[in-house]
């Protein structure tokens, strides 16, 4: 990859600026908060059993930003075998990386040895991995410099050998070394770019966007199951648009979810759609949810998949008719090249299916309409229709006729025990085959819409009805 001249004196100062720093929590966050008290007492355990060991990862990177942390970490000098003999509980997860889960205070921590790695070969694993006792050696061979820092929580010190400390200051995403190489060590690096950039509101290095797009191929080595892990946490986490800005501007969307990248330029009734084009609108959308719910996050990005495939302009303007039922096959076929489990597939293809319905909901019959609503996943199919109306014309009315009739019917209204069962109607002299069924389904429209209270009274409506058949 060729950088300009200006580029390369940013790399070259970047490089020049990785020497080790070390400054004291007191001066970055203050305290480490409580759900740090399982990976502080491994790493007590470690200290005290003459090994250095450190909180290192994303954690340490979110308490610098004032960012809530997530899991703790810790990675030490300690071998394997060691690990395994000071703690009680643990198990190996990358034996060959060195990596451990160890249980403490009833929480799993993992628990790595210093590394440095050699050639990725197939854009997934090292040829090689050696333990080190170098803090600094490990440094190395991490992702991105906000990444690569290293908290001694017994003594209040962190310790950085990248310039983490300088980006984290700065807000600053940048690579350990040559953005490059980072990248095509391992495809999925691409995805997390654009994840912490959102989640952690980085502001991404010219030469780290440049090495994105460059190296976006890499992206065929990583397993689909892996792109979902991390799709997923993409959209669950904050600024889920400002990471798909980034994937669609260096072209990694394009080489995972082209359908989405289609949606950028796809115009829109500005009745309805006053912001803009469909990209616009689903990304306004993501910005609304809130939601660690992977089916419905899924949902918002794929509930206009179909628009482009089905947009037709007639009389000037622009029609999407059948754009749901389209989505949906759509949806299907993206989750499934995704490998996403049968259970979130279904649940979204059923919600990009339903989702232009709420617009008949204020004229549907009651019987349609409790129908409508007891069906599964309603309540996240209404969140869905809310958000789409958010970022759209911001007419809640439907949703609010919704809320206000599901909030007023209970279990038994929508979905009350039937009056009359298949044998009571082949007792009554039906005749056995399809017309029991759709008499069935006749009965409870008839009680839904509020007709039908009583088994003698069902029982009438069947003579009535069995009376008709024989005059005709």
């Amino acid at each position: 990859m060729e950088y300009s001249r200006e580029e390369t004196f940013e790399l070259a100062n970047d490089m020049a600026s990785m020497t080790e720093d070390t400054t004291h929590i007191n001066d970055l966050f203050g305290d480490l908060p409580p759900v740090s008290a399982p990976a502080v007492a491994i790493v007590r355990t470690l200290h005290e059993a003459g090994y250095t060991a450190y909180l290192v990862g994303g954690a340490v990177r979110d308490l610098i930003l004032g960012i809530a942390p997530g899991d703790f970490d810790v990675a030490t000098d300690a071998l394997p075998d060691q690990i395994a003999a000071l703690f009680q509980e643990t198990k190996f997860v990358g034996a060959a990386f060195g990596v451990m889960i160890v249980r403490s205070n009833t929480e799993q921590v993992e628990v790595a040895t210093f590394r440095h790695e050699g050639v990725y070969l197939d854009g997934r694993h090292p040829e090689r991995v050696e333990f080190s006792a170098s803090m600094a050696d490990d440094a190395q061979r991490r992702d991105f410099t906000v990444n690569a820092l290293y908290l001694d929580p017994l003594k209040g010190i962190v310790h950085d050998h990248v310039g983490g400390l300088d980006d984290c200051r700065t807000r600053t995403l940048r690579t350990v070394g040559e953005p490059a190489d980072r990248f095509a060590e391992d495809g999925l690096r691409l995805l997390r770019a654009a994840r912490f950039a959102a989640a952690c509101d980085l502001d991404v290095k010219t030469a780290v966007r440049q090495a994105m797009r460059a190296c976006r191929r890499m992206m065929c080595a990583v397993s689909p199951e892996r792109i979902a892990q991390e799709l997923t946490r993409m959209l669950t986490g904050p600024s889920p648009s400002r990471a798909l800005d980034l994937m669609r501007e260096t072209g990694l969307l394009d080489e995972f979810l082209p359908e989405i990248s289609a949606l950028h330029g796809v115009p829109q009734p500005p009745d309805y759609h006053p912001e803009g084009d469909v990209w616009t609108h689903t990304l306004l959308m993501l910005e609304e949810l809130e939601t660690s719910d992977a089916a419905l996050a899924l949902a918002v990005l794929l509930h206009d998949v179909g628009k482009p495939r089905a947009m037709r302009r007639t009389g000037g303007r622009v029609r999407f008719h059948g754009h749901d039922r389209i989505g949906m096959e759509m949806a299907r076929e993206i989750l499934e090249r995704l490998r996403f489990s049968r259970a979130i597939i279904d649940k979204v293809a059923t919600m990009v299916l339903g989702h232009m319905k709420f617009f008949d909901a204020p004229r549907m019959k009651p019987a349609t309409l409790k129908r409508f609503m007891r069906q599964a996943h309603f309540e996240d199919l209404l969140e869905l229709h809310r958000l789409d109306k958010l970022a759209a014309d911001g007419n809640l009315s439907t949703y609010d006729f919704c809320r206000s009739h599901l909030e007023d019917s209970s279990d038994d209204d929508l979905a009350p025990l039937p009056l009359l069962t298949g044998n009571d109607l082949l007792a009554m002299g039906v005749t056995p085959g399809p017309r029991v069924g759709e008499m069935l389904r006749e009965l409870e429209t008839e009680q839904l819409e509020g007709r039908l209270n009583t088994v003698p009274e069902a029982k009438l409506w069947v003579h009535n009805q069995l009376g008709d058949r024989r005059g005709r």
